[in-house]
């Protein structure tokens, strides 16, 4: 995910100029759309708002009836959740996007991460087809080349991950090993390192 560069304020300009020309706000505005999804609970959420402010988050995109790369990854995520362990739903949490939301309806969404043992702080998210695409596109997860990106069983099996108030954004293959994927998801949180924090596992 690109990461705009703040740009100065002009001299004299106010705290209000500033803070809406931060690099926090552009990629706010540039990546986080305001639409309206569901939770596999049945929960109504907003993307900025209630995910991804003051977060240190995971992205990945998936839709509950893929046979293949679906299955590994969202299966490594329960691994990697598991090692976070009771930061899980406290300062951790983890968004899965379906790329069918005409299919994944709450129900099947909450089948689904039943399946998978989810737990706290994980978020299996649905709602309009096109409030789904175009978090999906907002978010990077997508092909430059139309006629793959058009396909849904070509979707990637990259997940994103940040510190939403720091701006600190990257992202990594999904299928790693699990302590390889939490050490990487980890490097964003200067935080805990500064503080001597114990992590979820150690670097491989």
């Amino acid at each position: 995910m690109p990461i705009p560069e703040p740009r100065p304020a002009a001299r004299g300009s106010s705290q209000r100029h500033w803070a809406a020309g931060s690099a926090r706000e552009q990629i706010r505005r540039r990546n986080f759309p305001e639409v309206e999804l569901r939770t596999h609970e049945g929960k109504r959420v907003r993307l900025y708002e209630d995910l991804v402010r003051d977060k240190i988050v995971v992205l990945n995109f998936f839709y509950a009836t893929c046979q293949g790369i679906c299955v590994p990854l969202t299966s490594n995520l329960v691994r990697v959740q598991q090692l976070f362990g009771e930061r899980m739903g406290r300062d951790i949490f983890f968004c899965s996007f379906t790329l069918k939301p005409e299919l994944d309806s709450v129900p099947v969404l909450g089948r689904y991460a039943r399946r998978f043992q989810a737990g706290p702080g994980w978020s299996f998210l649905t709602g309009e087809p096109r409030a789904l695409e175009l978090c999906r596109r907002r978010l990077g997860f997508t092909s430059p080349d139309p006629v793959l990106d058009a396909d849904k069983l070509n979707h990637t099996g990259m997940v994103r991950f940040g510190n939403e108030p720091l701006t600190l954004w990257s992202a990594c293959p999904g299928l790693g090993s699990a302590a390889s994927l939490a050490h990487s998801i980890l490097s964003v949180d200067w935080y805990g390192r500064r503080s001597g924090a114990p992590t979820a596992c150690p670097p491989t």
